[in-house]
């Protein structure tokens, strides 16, 4: 799991040269359970690792360069960041 996490990583610091490789790891990490709980939520069965993976990656391609803005709009994500110490 984590080398998929950190190919993520590695392709959200290439979109995104505000973040930090640590700040993307853990916006990756923050996605993937993300989009698992919410799927989970609404009754849908598990899909797998691959399902998340390609979710996460166009995810990537379509907010990369715009995730740090996010933040500012969405508490949920501003207060995990927070709790990582990335965001202040």
């Amino acid at each position: 799991m984590n080398e998929i996490y950190q190919c993520l990583a590695e392709k959200l610091y290439e979109k995104n040269p505000m973040l930090t490789i640590e700040e993307a790891t853990t916006w990756v990490e923050l996605l993937w359970e993300d989009f698992e709980s919410t799927r989970a939520k609404a009754g849908h069965d598990y899909q797998g690792k691959k399902v998340t993976e390609q979710i996460v990656t166009q995810w990537i391609n379509h907010y990369g360069p715009k995730l740090h803005d996010f933040v500012a709009t969405n508490p949920k994500y501003k207060e995990m960041l927070q709790k990582k110490g990335y965001y202040h």
